[in-house]
This record gives C-alpha cells, sequence and structure tokens, in this order.
C-alpha cells in the first residue's frame, strides 16, 4: 500500500517505518495523522513483526507540523459551526492528533526511533511516545510551539518530563530553545549518540534484531507493564503483574529458551497472532 508520507517495510520480524518527505523536511501535513496510527496499529495487529523502528530521510527527522494542518480546507478552525459545536470539535480534533502518537504506546512491540538533524514541535511529541530514542551528533529538540505563540497539546508537556528531570523539561518548554544531542544523552532522552545517520541506523536495527529473538509475548508484556508503572504506584504495578502473569504467563516459551540453550541454537517463539477487530 503506497503511503503520501510514509515507507514501509518488513523482514525478520522487525517492522521499519519511514518518513519520506526529505524534501519537505517531513512535516506532518493532513496525511500523516491518519497514516502514521494506521501504519502502526496495523503491524500491532497483525503480530507478524516484533519490533517497529521509525526512522526518517533527509538532512532532518522532522520539521514539526504542516501549516496546511493550520490552513484552508484542513485547518483545525475551519468550520462555520455555532461557536460551542466549532469549540467542541477543535477539542476532538486535538484528541485525534493525539492518538496518532498514543498508538506508538498502544503497539504490543516496542517502538525504536532513529532521529537526525532537526526534531521539532510535533516530532518531540511523537519521539516522547517510542519506548527507546537514538540520535546523531546533528540532532536537536526544539518544542518550537512556544515559539509560534501556542502551548505544545499532542503529548510532549505530558511525556518529557517522565523521560528528563522536570526543571530541565520546563526550562526547553519555557524557552523553545535547542536541546542538542549530547545533552539529550546525557539527561537519559536518547539511548545513544551516532557521528552519522548510516552508523546509527545499523545499531538501531541490530538492536530490534536482539529485541525480536525473544519471545514476543514476553516483550509485549513487558512494555505493558513498564507502560503501566510509569503511570501508577508501585503497589498497584505490583498487582497488575501479578493478574498479567495469572493469565498469560504460560510455559511453553520458557522452556524453549531452555532447550534451544541446552541445544546451542536460537529459540523459536510463536508470533503474538492477529488481533482482529470489528468481529
Amino acid at each position: 500500500m503506497g503511503y503520501a508520507c510514509f515507507d514501509v517495510s518488513e523482514r525478520d520480524h522487525v517492522a521499519h517505518v519511514r518518513l519520506d518527505r526529505p524534501d519537505q523536511l517531513n512535516t506532518m501535513i493532513p496525511e500523516f495523522w491518519s497514516e502514521l496510527p494506521q501504519i502502526v496499529t496495523d503491524i500491532s495487529d497483525q503480530g507478524r513483526s516484533r519490533v517497529i523502528v521509525i526512522s526518517s530521510t533527509g538532512k532532518h527527522f522532522c520539521a514539526g507540523m504542516d501549516l496546511a494542518v493550520f490552513t484552508g480546507d484542513n485547518a483545525l478552525t475551519a468550520n462555520d459551526a455555532e461557536v460551542g459545536r466549532l469549540r467542541a470539535l477543535l477539542r476532538d480534533n486535538i484528541l485525534h492528533l493525539q492518538d496518532s502518537f498514543t498508538a506508538l504506546e498502544k503497539a504490543r512491540m516496542p517502538v525504536l526511533v532513529a532521529i537526525q538533524g532537526g526534531c521539532v514541535g510535533g516530532a518531540v511529541d511523537m519521539v516522547t511516545a517510542a519506548d527507546c530514542r537514538y540520535a546523531t551528533t546533528d540532532a536537536f529538540f526544539s518544542i518550537q510551539e512556544i515559539n509560534i505563540g501556542m502551548t505544545a497539546d499532542v503529548g510532549t508537556l505530558q511525556r518529557l518530563p517522565k523521560l528528563i528531570p522536570e526543571g530541565v523539561a520546563r526550562e526547553f518548554a519555557y524557552t523553545g530553545r535547542r536541546l542538542s544531542a549530547d545533552r539529550a544523552h546525557q539527561l537519559g532522552l536518547v539511548n545513544a549518540v551516532y557521528p552519522d545517520h548510516e552508523s546509527m541506523l545499523a545499531d538501531v536495527l541490530e538492536i530490534a534484531a536482539e529485541i525480536a529473538s525473544k519471545s514476543p509475548l514476553a516483550i509485549h508484556g513487558t512494555k505493558e507493564m513498564l507502560n503501566y508503572t510509569r503511570d501508577h504506584s508501585v503497589a498497584d504495578a505490583l498487582r497488575y503483574i501479578a493478574t498479567w502473569q495469572t493469565g498469560m504467563f504460560q510455559p511453553t516459551d520458557m522452556m524453549e529458551a531452555f532447550t534451544a540453550q541446552a541445544e546451542g541454537r536460537e529459540p523459536e517463539f510463536e508470533d503474538l497472532g492477529e488481533v482482529r477487530r470489528g468481529l
């Protein structure tokens, strides 16, 4: 299937999703907001891939929201409805944009993002919803919304303070300054920094392959627990894992891991299986 904003491939249980509008700095045009959640949700539902890698093309990872989202027939405020109804529609539109990135969190497998050059505005919203981030030395992050007179509203302000110290997140949110790759690495926002795009992507795909070699059900459970723990108390999270294990933990994958280790081979695990919606 062809996409306006993305190129998608799957190999050896790793799905590779590339932003593919380099001449336009991979800005987020209206099609972006429906294509991304559709792609990620489809990959998750199909259950063949065990990791999703999101990368980009060109000099910059993504320059954020395209002006087309704010102007013309696609504008969030382009409606002649009564003011109360118009505000309700605007809220629904913002929630739709948020859901486009929440799809990364909801995916049953980890999402790794490889970032080069600028990661600006809406792109920060997107990468903070991923499991892991990697960057080139020339990469930088900017909460650009404050520089154009608006409050960021698609996830950055909700997720970034859970990834780096809150005071630092506030400084960059209030000033719109650029956060360099090295500083982002020091703060823990990115896992590693690479000299160029090629070496970064090679290593990220190697990490993805390693994750894909594990039990996909165990990885699914691990992601579920990490996301739940982030937003709940330790006590609540312990109760959740106890309940999860009661239903999801079966010895099949563990026995395969032990057997493969004893036989000196790589383990072979069953895919997660397809999620069938609307049945």
